[in-house]
């Protein structure tokens, strides 16, 4: 573990604080659009650009990189993306927003192919795990923390976006100034969309399901609680609960998930997040009642921990499931195409759920999060029904942030065999021996002649 993050401190440092400028970002303009009175429909829309550049940057990122090189490119977009949240504070209308979060989402994909293409460079088989653990506890982590900065400075003033925009080129420093050399990119193969489903239906329905889910509670649950009336810090609070608990439920789902049915595992946590989500509502409802018939604000934090619980392992539940239906050498491609069906749903996530919110009410949050959750539960029943479990033993649970890009899948240390990386020091020490075994060589070949030569 001492190796990992001796080898990839500057890397990690890196992206905790771009994760840190990005959970800030991601609640504070939630929260300045209900102050600028943004329709509920062009705050969806507005919110949504964000996974449109990231769609786009999925399937381009490739290319731009092995033409322009890692560090270049990633000191070019995060260079961007702090360039656009500074323009965000000087031009507040919802349209501009959305071309910017759209430039926002296009940035940070890059940033996450080249950070998750440098530590698949940097990891073995046998440390491959533990690379991913550490990302994900700093991708969460940070995005978590930085949800507390909303209370550094008010929403409605322009501090906040250039302390984002600062912390965003702080970023840059340790990156930049990193002594190992960046690594060979290679381009990463994909499944075709059609030939995904055929190896699993439910996989692939359910990723882009989920997108539509977790775009929508990740970039509006701070709309929800600002227009809840919630404090500054009680949206913090939210967020923060929201995205930790997520987290550290991926770890006790995962095993359970290995050890039963997986397809059951994925039903009953969907139904389960339906069920919360609804509690949620009840919650909701009571917080504002006069004193002694309202219920408490913790209540209301509880199911959000137990919702998350439920919700946010179910991405890499359902990439677990497809590899259980596929040979070890398609994981990674299998992966690739179900993280572009998570995008293209989470591209419509924001808006559809401002559709609710507006015929519903702010609790129509929720409904929609409670109908689509059950549309994977109903799905999966209908699937257990038409196709047996397989046992596969290549195929286990392992845990992915939600933002994985398809270079990150190679991350899983269940895909197929990549050779241990090794450093400069190791090359030059087998260079080393092998002059020293060509020197022992041509000094037995010279013995053997002059003993010829004596005889």
């Amino acid at each position: 573990m001492n190796k990992i993050v001796k080898n990839s401190w500057a890397l990690f440092l890196g992206m905790s604080m771009i994760m840190l400028s990005y959970g800030y970002q991601s609640s504070l303009l939630g929260v300045r659009a209900v102050i600028e009175n943004f329709s509920l429909a062009s705050t969806g829309f507005m919110m949504s650009g964000y996974f449109v550049g990231y769609f786009i940057g999925a399937r381009t990122a490739t290319p731009v990189i092995s033409s322009v090189g890692h560090i270049r490119v990633f000191a070019a977009f995060a260079s961007i993306a702090s360039l656009s949240i500074l323009l965000h504070s000087i031009f507040v209308n919802p349209l501009s927003w959305f071309l910017l979060r759209v430039v926002t989402g296009y940035s940070m994909v890059l940033i996450y192919t080249i950070a998750e293409s440098w530590l698949n460079d940097r990891a073995s088989n046998k440390n491959r795990g533990k690379v991913l653990s550490i990302y994900m506890i700093i991708l969460y982590g940070s995005m978590g923390l930085g949800m507390f900065l909303l209370n550094f400075s008010k929403p409605e003033n322009f501090e906040p976006f250039i302390l984002i925009s600062a912390i965003m080129s702080l970023a840059l420093i340790p990156i930049l100034l990193t002594k190992r050399k960046a690594p060979t990119f290679k381009k990463i193969s994909t499944m075709s969309i059609k030939d995904l489903y055929n190896s699993s239906p439910l996989g692939t329905v359910g990723a882009l399901l989920l997108g539509t889910v977790h775009s929508a509670v990740f970039l509006f649950f701070a709309v929800y609680a600002a227009e809840m009336n919630f404090s500054i810090l009680e949206i913090s609070i939210v967020t923060f609960l929201l995205t930790i608990s997520g987290a550290i439920a991926q770890y006790p789902i995962g095993y359970i998930s290995d050890k039963f049915d997986r397809r059951k595992v994925i039903v009953f946590t969907t139904f389960g997040a339906a069920f919360f989500a609804l509690l949620l509502i009840f919650s909701s409802g009571t917080m504002y009642l006069p004193q002694g018939l309202g219920s408490s604000k913790i209540w209301f934090y509880f199911f959000v921990v137990l919702f998350s619980f439920c919700s946010l392992p179910l991405f890499s539940l359902i990439l677990a499931h497809t590899n259980d239906y596929i040979t070890k050498d398609k994981f990674v491609a299998a992966g690739a195409s179900l993280q572009f069906a998570f995008g293209f749903g989470a591209m419509s996530g924001p808006f559809l759920c401002s559709i609710f919110m507006n015929l519903i009410g702010n609790n129509g949050f929720f409904i929609f999060i409670i109908i689509f959750h059950s549309m994977i539960g109903f799905f999966g029943i209908h699937r257990m029904k038409v196709r047996p479990s397989l046992d596969n033993p290549d195929s286990q649970f392992v845990p992915m942030p939600q933002t994985i890009t398809p270079v990150g899948m190679e991350l899983n240390p269940s895909t197929e065999h990549i050779d241990e990386p090794y450093s400069e020091k190791v090359e030059k020490m087998l260079k080393r021996k092998g002059v020293v075994i060509k020197k022992k060589v041509e000094e037995n070949k010279k013995e053997d002649e002059l003993n010829l030569m004596k005889n």
